[in-house]
């Protein structure tokens, strides 16, 4: 069994969260509406936050320049592998690239 996924890993530790009864009951009433409790949503965004290795969602707008960072970090270190990988394995010409996926030049 896969601990990181919330479904199916064994439920035996506890959190307990402070929260604003009113916060409480209006966010109750919102996810009951989905058929979810506060637990429920709680497993969601522990899964999501998982999945994704962070925040599930853009906390707000102050955030952008960040994401914009995140994503040229991931995507500079997928250029550094495609270089890597080629001084490893070689070079693949264009000819040769356009034949592996099958595409017409």
């Amino acid at each position: 069994m896969d601990p990181s996924n919330v479904t199916s890993a064994p439920k035996t530790a506890t959190f307990q969260l402070r929260i604003n009864p009113t916060v409480k009951q209006r966010v109750e009433e919102i996810y009951a509406r989905q058929g979810l409790t506060l637990t429920d949503a709680m497993n969601i965004f522990i899964q999501q936050s998982l999945n994704v290795g962070g925040l599930p969602f853009l906390a707000s707008p102050e955030n952008e320049a960040y994401m914009k960072g995140k994503a040229m970090r991931r995507l500079m270190a997928e250029v550094q592998r495609g270089w890597d990988s080629a001084e490893k394995d070689g070079w693949v010409s264009e000819e040769e690239a356009y034949r592996q996926l099958g595409v017409d030049e």
